[in-house]
């Protein structure tokens, strides 16, 4: 699909044990034993490799209204500093909350300047809560800020033309997608698993305004693994981003789609993490000069974290995972050809 690279030479690792602060009050799956696990299957093996690890900042006012409005800001401040409560049927907050979210957005922004800025090649934020179905105005689905969101912003502010977002969580980010769909600077991307929460992410939807073209949707059925992925990337993912030609390419990085995963019905393996990493450096490597970050999303079973980030590490690191490319499903045939027909006036596919 694309020729061999080298693997980056200056990686950046943003984590903090805040992050860890933000606990449910009843048991949850979105919970600190996750970066547990995804430390110790990525982190420690980029520390031991090398990687920079940095410890995160809060994040501005100017760096959160660039994707939030006024009274979202607002009342997650007034919401976290209450210390304990729930925003909806998932979603929490917790005494730790409000140093854990803030740092999490703060960290996405730190991320994207320091990648675009050239100081790193690569950036990885481990960050809690996680982000991608956070609107403008609106905290859900474990979300309260948008960090890949505030990322994308940063690099835009920085100076960035064009920013890709490629998000593989199982289920489609809906907040990523309502915040740039009208800016046609953003290319947002996503694979996931359909139907299933938010109930977004057809492939009709592919921006609005301006931004009309700039959002592309692969809805996949319930247990598609890796070769209708494999299909998705090599059809439409890869030529939408090369054709788009970001200044930075992010990932957000869900691991939810693995085959163990108690959230999603999908059959990816660890090894499967490995091969989309490698694709996505490739492209970043073609497209946008090396610049990618790779910011957490889902993921909720302990182990499956632990190997898939494993096999991101070793990708990042170097190692080669194969994508599988055999036959394709019936269902991830609909699904890749009813988004290239969406999108025949935007993209060559």
């Amino acid at each position: 699909m694309l020729r061999r690279m080298a693997p980056p030479q200056r990686l950046t690792v943003i984590d903090d044990e805040r992050f860890d602060a933000h606990v449910a009050p009843v048991p949850h799956p979105e919970q600190p034993a996750r970066l547990g696990a995804i430390r110790r299957g990525l982190v420690h093996p980029l520390q031991k490799a090398g990687a920079q690890l940095l410890a995160p900042r809060f994040a501005t006012d100017e760096e959160l209204l660039r994707v939030h409005t006024p009274e979202h800001v607002s009342e997650m401040a007034r919401a976290l500093g209450r210390g304990t409560g729930v925003v909806d049927d998932d979603t929490f907050i917790a005494p730790g909350t409000r140093d854990a979210t803030w740092l999490a957005a703060g960290g996405a922004a730190l991320l994207a300047e320091r990648v675009l800025a050239g100081e790193s090649n690569v950036g990885v934020l481990t960050a809690r809560p996680p982000g991608h179905h956070a609107t403008r105005s609106r905290a859900m689905g474990f979300c309260l800020l948008n960090n890949v969101a505030v990322a994308a912003a940063a690099a835009l502010a920085k100076g960035a033309e064009r920013v890709a977002i490629i998000d593989w969580d199982v289920h489609h980010g809906n907040g990523t997608q309502a915040i740039f769909e009208d800016d046609p600077r953003v290319l947002f991307v996503s694979l996931h698993q359909w139907p299933l929460y938010p109930g977004t992410g057809r492939s009709e939807e592919i921006g609005k305004g301006a931004g009309v073209g700039s959002t592309i949707n692969v809805p996949l059925p319930e247990g598609t693994g890796a070769r209708d992925y494999s299909a998705s990337f090599k059809r439409v993912v890869v030529p939408a981003v090369e054709q788009f030609k970001p200044d930075l390419l992010l990932v957000s990085c869900g691991f939810d789609a693995h085959r163990d995963d108690p959230l999603g019905g999908m059959k990816l393996g660890d090894d499967d993490y490995g091969a989309f990493t490698n694709l996505a450096w490739r492209l970043a490597t073609k497209v946008s000069r090396g610049r990618m970050g790779i910011v957490l999303e889902g993921g909720y079973d302990l182990g499956a974290l632990e190997r898939a980030g494993e096999s991101v590490a070793e990708a990042l690191l170097g190692k080669e995972y194969g994508l599988d490319e055999g036959a394709v499903s019936v269902g991830a045939e609909r699904a890749i050809d009813a988004t290239r027909r969406a999108l025949a006036g935007h993209f060559a596919f």
